[in-house]
């Protein structure tokens, strides 16, 4: 019974309302969602913000560490300086039971048949298919 009253109520409320209220009504409403996306906005802005200076003090700390742990080590000599590595190459490749008089060859052939030139080419390991 007072279910069918409340509608009854609502609807006559509905119908009794003039289109300058209808957009006030609707600027309201448009002006308290966005309102609460922009709040939304600041709270993920902030929590961003504070787990990244988080993040930073636990990386510089982590630094700060290894420079200790490294200060503290001993100096060791390298035995092998890295050569480096000429214009164009693409570093070292991984022969199996492959030698290397073969492995160029198949270089060669490869970057004949792809029509680039070698050192556009990046050769991983080369390995003979028994």
């Amino acid at each position: 019974m007072f279910d069918n009253i409340l509608v009854s109520a609502a609807v006559e409320k509905a119908e009794d309302i003039s289109i300058g209220d209808a957009a006030v009504t609707a600027v309201f409403g448009y002006a308290v969602v966005f309102a609460g996306l922009v709040i939304l906005m600041i709270v993920l802005y902030c929590t961003g913000a504070y787990f990244k200076s988080k993040d930073a003090k636990a990386k510089a700390a982590a630094d700060a560490e290894a420079a200790k742990k490294q200060a503290a080590a001993p100096v060791v000599a390298e035995t092998k300086p890295e050569l480096p590595l000429a214009p164009g190459s693409a570093g070292h490749v991984k022969l199996f039971d492959v030698p290397d008089k073969e492995a160029a060859m198949i270089m060669a052939i490869v970057a004949e048949k792809m029509q680039k030139p070698l050192n556009e080419l990046h050769f991983i390991s080369i390995k003979e298919v028994k």
